[in-house]
């Protein structure tokens, strides 16, 4: 009885941990099946998987997917998932635009608002051309990064852009090129 107790709890445990790292979705006609889990804690420096960056010479059809719901950032290629970014889309009371975009020239490796006293590194516009943007957690005006804001990866903390940890927006900022499809829901 004893033996069977703990097989028992050894495949309750599996089956939990198995589900916690699937997730369904679907996004738009198409459903896709089980994206990646990440970490379960947000260090705002790191890249969010602990997997090297993909290599875009080696992915058709690339495009990104954000998700308000889960504050993800989902890039799709050969289609699948290849990779997943933790962000932070825009709180209630400046939502982040919803629909299909694409990502747009204009792209740097900072700036600083000073009605909003907040700036961002390596940004990637997709709307409006350098005012939606993907970008890293919020520096201010000294280019010093602002924990407080920074702890809030995950959660809905933006203006309306799409906050990034300092890698995954640097690794945006050299890699995604101009064009890419961005569908935002």
């Amino acid at each position: 009885m004893k033996r069977r107790l703990i097989i028992f709890s050894m495949l309750a445990v599996t089956l939990i941990i198995g589900l916690t790292f699937w997730v369904g979705h679907n996004a738009g006609s198409k459903t896709y099946a089980k994206y990646r889990a990440i970490g379960s804690t947000v260090n705002w420096h790191d890249p969010s998987e602990n997997q090297p960056y993909p290599n875009l010479k080696k992915v058709s059809k690339l495009w990104i997917y954000v998700s308000t719901k889960n504050q993800r950032v989902y890039l799709h290629g050969n289609g699948k998932v290849i990779y997943t970014m933790y962000c932070s889309t825009g709180r209630a009371s400046s939502p982040t635009p919803k629909g299909t975009f694409h990502i747009q020239a204009q792209r740097g490796k900072s700036f600083y608002n000073a009605t909003s006293h907040e700036g961002a590194n390596y940004w990637v516009s997709w709307l409006d051309h350098g005012v939606y943007l993907f970008h890293s957690v919020p520096v201010n005006k000294k280019g010093q990064y602002i924990p407080s804001e920074a702890e809030k990866l995950g959660t809905p903390a933006s203006h309306g852009c799409v906050r990034l940890t300092v890698a995954d927006a640097y690794w945006m900022y050299k890699n995604i090129p101009f064009g890419t499809k961005v569908v935002i829901k």
